[in-house]
């Protein structure tokens, strides 16, 4: 069997002892590979699984990716829970050490700059559904009858039914950034992503915000208090929030 070395994370200050006993993708026994100050967390797999054209094949198969994806985030935690810690993307596969000790050089100076800035840091994320049928609208204005054909009559309550959902609408885009505003100015960054699709998040309501944000440890209270109040005054909006997760979002390192 040909082996590769499946790479986790780049951390720093992370020790043997730290990922001693731990295992990764298929019960491999987690390792360090050390460059310069850097070192990878990294398990070994099967080439034929993860090689190229394992991958291209398996990448497809949604039960393959979903158990690579949980091994893959259990690691990321581990290391983020000990040590400034940037995760790497799903299915970074090197073929050796030598390859691998040569990417650390080269990512040196950037993943040292993103260690600094999620170093005592952690991401949090705040879900915004809005819920149409819990809006209080106010009333339709009736279209009146006299002098009115029936057609005409419909097609202007239509008109009236179009206008206040997009009003409804705008007034939810609204409010989506002044949520994401609040709670960016509670953090040390924050980032609006793609809203997620029904199918995905299982609620009836739909996303309007989906918000990951980069929390010093001494940030956490204020900002778990903040969202626990956002739905005040909005009965229609339902507020998710989620974390602590490593820093995803804002530290992004992928090999080139």
């Amino acid at each position: 069997m040909s082996t590769g070395l499946y790479a986790y994370a780049i951390a720093r200050g992370l020790t043997d002892a730290d990922v001693s006993g731990q295992s990764g993708i298929a019960g491999a026994p987690l390792r360090l590979v050390e460059r310069e100050g850097l070192v990878a967390v990294v398990s070994e797999v099967d080439l034929d699984e993860f090689g190229e054209e394992g991958l291209r094949r398996n990448l497809e198969d949604l039960r393959w990716l979903e158990s690579v994806a949980v091994a893959h985030d259990d690691v990321a935690r581990h290391a983020a829970g000990r040590a400034p810690t940037a995760p790497l993307r799903l299915a970074t596969v090197f073929l050796g050490e030598e390859s691998l000790r040569g990417q650390l050089a080269a990512w040196h100076d950037d993943a040292s700059r993103v260690l600094d800035r999620v170093e005592g840091r952690s991401e949090w994320s705040v879900k915004v559904y809005a819920d149409p049928s819990a809006r209080v609208e106010p009333e339709p204005v009736q279209a009146p009858s006299e002098g009115v054909g029936a057609g005409r009559a419909y097609l202007l309550q239509r008109r009236a039914a179009t206008q206040r959902r997009a009003t409804s609408a705008q007034a939810d885009a609204d409010l989506a950034q002044e949520l994401h505003d609040t709670l960016g100015g509670l953090a040390t960054s924050g980032r609006r992503l793609a809203p997620q699709d029904r199918q995905l998040t299982g609620h009836t309501g739909e996303m309007i915000l989906n918000g990951t944000y980069l929390l010093d440890d001494a940030q956490v209270e204020d900002f778990r208090r903040v969202v626990s109040s956002l739905g005040a005054g909005h009965e229609h909006v339902r507020v998710e929030l989620g974390g602590p997760w490593p820093p995803y979002s804002f530290a992004s390192l992928d090999a080139s």
